[in-house]
């Protein structure tokens, strides 16, 4: 509050068995009832007169409700304001699929997306420019729906964005502007000082937002509407390029309310899933390469409690009649406590219930991975694990300040896969410094580990604004990479180097990538295929 290449479901696919599946399950549900619910609105009304809101969710990155938007509409409604919520997915922009089972053409993107010779690189520059203006330009059919639901004279537009969004907040804000109606712009990546500069020049725009508001969302709408000073909030960027002092991260989760999803596309989702999120933060927090740990929810680890955690599990299923969850935290295991405590109680409160996450395979002694965590997880619902493998070379994990070995990486994605669980990992090359003898011994990690691994995104390393790779590049510091232009409107860099390009890297990485497609062509798990193409 990375752009990927989207794919429209295939109503032919295993998914749509596995859907038809969890359809006809939903009949059998069974949500024992808690001593406590948490109502849809915990916080009584405020008796002032509300607001008529018009909230654009521009998210279409996912197959599932767009979490912080859920927040934001229960904290507007506990606040007594009546909200019109906007779906891209209601109004046929396709919701992007992760990964997927894969064919040659995806094999042959890969490999020209990741090339390392100067004449491919050219031919992948220009496709890249021709997919980021297709990819980013607005949507006429979520333009003609805002024209029309702006005609309807709302008090304030809200718009949340990604980064990719620019074009289509260009277009939004000038249709509210048009109508002299004010808009709050949110996202992630707004309390980036030079990214909230740039974003908020663009007309029309009265204010960005760079902070968790869960609690004062309902007022800030009220002091815009009003035209009242906005910066008495924390995190705010105005018009004018004045702005408030950087926000705090929120502390108390439990107090954030319940997500409202009811206004989402429901009938349009392939297979009903909770997005959740105990925490905030990652508990490591050093990755030098990692942007989630500077946006606006990402910094310091805050967790919630495990009962509160249970309830909110417990009362979506009852809402939207459905057992399957998916958690978007950092790190799911940042306390290990949470992993422990969902697993061991959910079973008892919403039956059959079915859940992924990502986590982090660092040193500690107690990171609730071990094999008998895994078994556990995987008898409370756990169906499907996500981390960060990055490379398969120690040197290069340690320049990263990754905080974990290859070592105990293997013996994780063993023990995960003799658990039951379907594994996926991420990893890029590219990273300052890498060698041809560090993507060697990535491929070869590959390749012993290909029989235990489900799925793998192997990408370009990207900089990102405000990390310390960032820093290093802006600084010339020791960095391999030089700086071409510092894109703001992204929060990234782009960049040049000549690392990668000697015929023994090349050959690793070709064989890094027959493996990486050897492994992403096979079915999941048949346990995990609901979630397919979700994590």
């Amino acid at each position: 509050m990375q752009a990927i290449m989207s794919k429209q479901f295939n109503p032919s696919s295993p998914e749509k068995h596995t859907a038809t599946r969890h359809r006809l399950r939903r009949q059998q549900i069974k949500v024992a009832r808690p001593a406590k619910l948490y109502p849809l609105n915990p916080i009584e009304p405020s008796p002032r007169l509300g607001r008529d809101v018009l909230l654009v969710d521009l998210n279409n990155f996912a197959t599932f409700p767009t979490l912080a938007v859920g927040i934001l509409v229960a904290a507007l409604r506990n606040a007594g304001h009546r909200v019109s919520l906007m779906c891209p997915l209601s109004h046929d922009v396709p919701a992007a699929v992760r990964e997927y089972r894969e064919t040659k053409l995806d094999d042959i993107k890969r490999r020209l997306h990741l090339t390392t010779s100067p004449v491919l690189k050219t031919v992948r520059d220009i496709a890249r420019s021709i997919h980021y203006w297709r990819d980013e330009k607005p949507h006429p059919g979520v333009i003609e729906h805002a024209r029309r639901e702006l005609d309807k004279n709302p008090e304030i537009l809200l718009l949340s964005a990604y980064l990719q969004h620019y074009n289509t907040v260009v277009a939004l804000a000038r249709l509210a502007r048009e109508r002299n109606i004010p808009v709050l712009l949110g996202g992630p990546m707004f309390n980036v000082e030079g990214t909230a500069e740039l974003w908020r020049r663009i007309p029309g725009v009265t204010a960005v937002a760079g902070a968790e508001v869960d609690s004062n969302i309902g007022s800030m709408v009220d002091v815009l509407c009003k035209g009242g000073d906005m910066l008495q909030y924390a995190g705010i960027t105005i018009a004018d390029g004045r702005s408030s002092d950087t926000a705090p991260p929120m502390r108390t989760l439990d107090d954030s309310p319940l997500p409202d999803y009811t206004d989402f596309p429901w009938d349009r989702y392939p297979v009903r899933i909770i997005p959740m999120m105990t925490g905030r933060g990652c508990q490591w927090d050093k990755c030098r390469f990692c942007s989630d740990v500077v946006s606006v929810n990402g910094r310091t680890f805050r967790t919630r409690s495990v009962d509160n955690v249970l309830h909110e599990m417990q009362e979506q299923a009852r809402r939207h009649d459905t057992t399957s969850f998916v958690f978007l935290d950092l790190k799911l295991n940042s306390y290990p406590g949470m992993i422990r405590g969902i697993a061991s109680r959910i079973q008892q409160l919403v039956q059959g219930a079915e859940w992924i996450g990502t986590v982090h395979v660092d040193q500690r002694k107690d990171n609730g991975l071990s094999a008998a965590d895994l078994s556990a997880a995987v008898r409370g619902g756990m169906r499907r694990v996500s981390f960060g493998l990055e490379s398969g070379s120690q040197r290069l994990l340690d320049l990263m300040n990754k905080g974990c070995t290859v070592e105990r990486n293997s013996q994780f994605i063993r023990e995960a896969h003799a658990a039951g669980l379907s594994i996926r990992c991420t990893m890029f090359k590219g990273y300052p410094g890498e060698t041809a003898e560090d993507m060697q011994q990535t491929a070869d990690f590959l390749e012993a580990h290909a029989e235990y691994l489900d799925r793998v995104r192997f990408n370009e390393f990207s900089v990102m604004q405000g990390t310390s790779v960032y820093e290093a590049v802006v600084a010339k510091n020791g960095s391999a990479l030089s700086l071409v232009n510092d894109d703001t409107q992204r929060a990234k860099v782009q960049y040049r180097t000549a690392q990668g390009s000697d015929r023994a890297y090349q050959r690793a990485k070709s064989q890094a990538l027959d493996i990486v497609h050897q492994i992403n062509r096979r079915e999941l798990r048949i346990s995990a295929r609901q979630f397919d193409g979700i994590m």
